[in-house]
């Protein structure tokens, strides 16, 4: 029998949309948790976690390379690095809760640069202005006709979390708006 080393390939591997104030570029695997609970929930599973999950709207929190979004009063996205047992954290929690590895499911994209925000205006109904949008914010929302997560990460830098199945079309619409962007 071979040892054969099983990589986790991802739907955008190889992609990189450059242009002269705008870059798209598929980001690294990571570990995804979708979360639900109840408030009461909330300090036992953020102390599993290790990191406070946030319950404003449109927050996140991070610790170390572990990150939690925001996503609802009762929801929660956490991304960590690839191969991280989230799932495992959670069930040692004895209080009500749902947790699911999405770490397959969803796929990532940073769109950064100068023209970072109008690439991503190009075909998202939100405000993602430095005011309305400050970095550290994140909302579900839609680029397209995709529905999508975005992170603001820096002032000039997004996450765009997608599921796997519309990476392309995601990848695509911000590599023509990129394009359009500099024109």
């Amino acid at each position: 029998m071979s040892n054969l080393a099983l990589t986790s390939r991802g739907p955008l591997d190889g992609r990189v949309s450059a242009f002269a104030n705008v870059s798209i570029t598929p980001m690294p695997a990571a570990s995804r948790l979708s979360l639900r609970a109840r408030p009461d929930a909330v300090a036992a599973l953020s102390k599993a976690l290790g990191v406070d999950l946030p319950v404003n709207p449109k927050s996140s929190a991070s610790k170390g390379p572990r990150t939690a979004f925001w996503l609802g009063p009762d929801e929660w996205l956490i991304i960590d690095e690839p191969g991280k047992k989230l799932l495992a954290e959670c069930a040692k929690v004895k209080v009500l809760h749902s947790a699911t590895d999405v770490s397959e499911r969803n796929t990532a994209i940073l769109v950064s640069g100068v023209n970072a925000e109008a690439t991503l205006s190009a075909g998202c109904p939100q405000n993602l202005t430095d005011k309305a949008f400050p970095v550290g914010a994140v909302s579900r929302t839609l680029i397209g006709k995709s529905e999508v997560i975005i992170h603001r990460t820096g002032a000039q830098a997004f996450r765009v979390e997608c599921w796997r199945s519309f990476s392309d079309y995601v990848f695509t619409y911000l590599s023509e708006a990129g394009r359009d962007s500099v024109a």
